[in-house]
């Protein structure tokens, strides 16, 4: 059988993707278009002869996916739906209903769409994704892999929030988590270098990008995570503001007059690197720090301090650990960043090598020191791979 899957993540105003070998890992080709609904759109295909960039008027998901099946024709390689073994969704919320994978019919779609209560953000144009690849590969299985489906074996201690239960029973509040598509690919990832099957082994997975969550795997299963009900609980990110005193939003409504509406911009759009330095590009925090912004520096350290706390309360929660991975962006490319996350952590048995964790390389790579005993990496995320290999063993089962 086949095992080519067009992976597409929908976002509000953009198309990802990428079409992918699940046997050999491999990424044939992909792309992006991004700036839907605006006047003009930019395309960016990697297809067989290189890199083509279009700027044209994309109305809407459809004709994205449209422009997305000419580039394929025109720049290969030639996408056949004989032989796809699947088209896989990134879908960001799945709430307690979906614990894995689920091929997509309307009723998958109708729970997509009742969850968007959960991920007002990601929801609704992930879903606009699905129905248009729907309509343009009617004869292809469509797969839904969700975010939030490898948290769904938190215990109880773990996702559940201390408010009355009835309220929470009936608005399904509790700590879903996101990013699991990612940790789940990391976790297995490192456990593999370190030669080990994942029932065996403790991992804590640092995703850093613009987005940030860590999550305490256990034997290959997740049983604690950063982000909650949705993805602003936890790390300092990007626009994000992460863990705040929950009274904060009670005070601003009374004293400050701010509606749901400005609370939700102001946390979402408006905190993290952003809120406390004027940008979200860590970058140019970086930069700004070495031009002496006081500002810059106070929030590096807050972000390192929130990195730190919950590191250590993952190494409580697991026990034993036996590997910590960096991935996305921020941890892939930052080493200062990975440097200050685990600063001071060497009576834990961590302990980086700051030669190792200076190299640039796009590979996984080891960045402890050999007297660490536990063993530091940075491991690149492939969300990608990840979904096709779901959505190609769903398949072949269903």
């Amino acid at each position: 059988m086949s095992s080519l899957v067009l992976v597409i993540n929908s976002g509000s105003s953009s198309i990802k993707y990428q079409l992918v070998d699940a046997d050999s890992g491999e990424a044939l080709a992909g792309g992006i278009i991004e700036r839907i609904g605006q006047p003009m759109s930019e395309i960016k295909h990697d297809g067989l002869d290189g890199r083509t960039t279009l700027t044209q008027p994309i109305a809407n998901h459809e004709d994205g996916l449209a422009v997305i099946l000419e580039l394929f024709a025109k720049h290969g390689p030639q996408l056949d739906e004989s032989k796809l073994t699947a088209i896989g969704h990134r879908v960001v919320q799945g709430g307690a209903r979906f614990p894995g994978a689920a091929v997509i019919d309307d009723d998958v779609e109708a729970s997509i769409d009742e969850l968007s209560t959960l991920a007002p953000l990601h929801n609704p144009p992930n879903l606009s994704g699905i129905r248009a690849a729907r309509h343009a590969f009617p004869t292809v299985p469509h797969v839904a892999v969700f975010d939030t489906s490898f948290h769904t074996t938190l215990p109880d201690a773990a996702a559940t929030y201390a408010i009355d239960r009835e309220v929470a029973a009936k608005y399904e509040i509790r700590r879903y988590g996101a990013h699991g598509t990612s940790h789940k690919f990391v976790a297995a990832a490192t456990a593999e270098l370190l030669g080990k099957d994942p029932s065996e082994v403790n991992v804590i997975v640092l995703h850093l990008g613009n987005g940030a969550s860590i999550t305490a795997v256990r034997g290959g299963i997740s049983v604690e995570t950063s982000m909650g009900l949705t993805p602003l609980e936890g790390l300092v990110m990007g626009t994000r503001s992460g863990d705040l005193d929950p009274a904060i939003l009670i005070h601003l409504g009374r004293v400050a007059g701010m509606s749901l509406d400005d609370l939700d911009v102001l946390l979402n759009r408006r905190s993290g690197m952003f809120g406390l330095t004027g940008s979200s590009d860590m970058r140019d925090v970086h930069a700004a720090v070495e031009a002496g912004d006081e500002n810059a520096r106070t929030a590096l350290e807050v972000y390192y301090h929130r990195l730190k706390g919950y590191v250590g309360n993952y190494y409580a929660q697991l026990g034993r650990v036996d590997a910590i991975a960096f991935t996305a962006g921020i941890g892939e490319k930052d080493a200062e960043t990975r440097l200050n996350a685990l600063a001071g952590l060497e009576r834990l048995g961590i302990e980086i090598d700051p030669e190792l964790n200076a190299v640039r390389s796009d590979d996984a790579r080891r960045i402890s020191s050999d007297a660490s005993e536990v063993t530091v990496y940075v491991v690149p995320t492939n969300e990608e791979l990840e979904i096709a290999r779901e959505a190609v063993a769903l398949v072949a089962t269903a």
